[in-house]
């Protein structure tokens, strides 16, 4: 897989700051969402792979942060099954003569899973959800790809939480989402 983002890496003994464990499911969750796409993976069956195998620990003699497992979970799940709908959010926010389906799979997933903790996790502030996606697409991308990220989850944040992004961001703790 690709290299991992900041956060998953900063901590040698695969603990963190919660942050830092959000960070490293929402870098995971894209990564097993991958596997799903790519390999026709069952979700349930990833992520079980995911959790026993890969999470928080060493991989090619770097120590990685432990993910926060219910958040991985849920994206995961919420991803997989609220695909259909999410897809139909994702293409309504792309330019027209670029399909989902023709956008390169991590890329696409990615989005997808942006796009569901925009719909699913209200708690958290939108911009919160859209600077973690872009930071995650960073670890993969050197292109433009990141800037299509924010591009595009930010309609698809101003569609579904317009509300929310007039109010400011709140004060970011290291341990605080929302």
């Amino acid at each position: 897989m690709a290299p991992p983002s900041k956060a998953a890496r900063r901590n040698r003994r695969g603990r963190g700051s919660a942050k830092a464990r959000r960070s490293a499911a929402r870098l995971a969750a894209v990564q097993v969402l991958y596997q799903i796409e790519l390999l026709g993976a069952e979700p349930e069956a990833a992520l079980a792979e995911f959790l026993q195998h890969r999470l928080g620990h060493e991989v090619d003699g770097v120590s990685y942060v432990a993910a926060d497992p219910p958040l991985l979970s849920a994206i995961v799940r919420g991803t997989s099954v609220r695909r259909a709908d999410i897809d139909g959010i994702v293409s309504a926010a792309l330019d027209p003569r670029m399909p989902l389906d023709r956008i390169e799979v991590l890329l696409r997933t990615i989005l997808r899973a942006g796009t569901l903790e925009l719909l699913a996790h209200a708690d958290i502030h939108p911009r919160i959800i859209l600077s973690e996606y872009v930071e995650i697409a960073h670890a993969f991308y050197q292109g433009r790809e990141p800037g299509v990220i924010n591009g595009v989850l930010d309609h698809i944040a101003h569609r579904l939480r317009a509300d929310e992004l007039c109010r400011p961001e709140p004060h970011d703790d290291g341990d605080s989402e929302d």
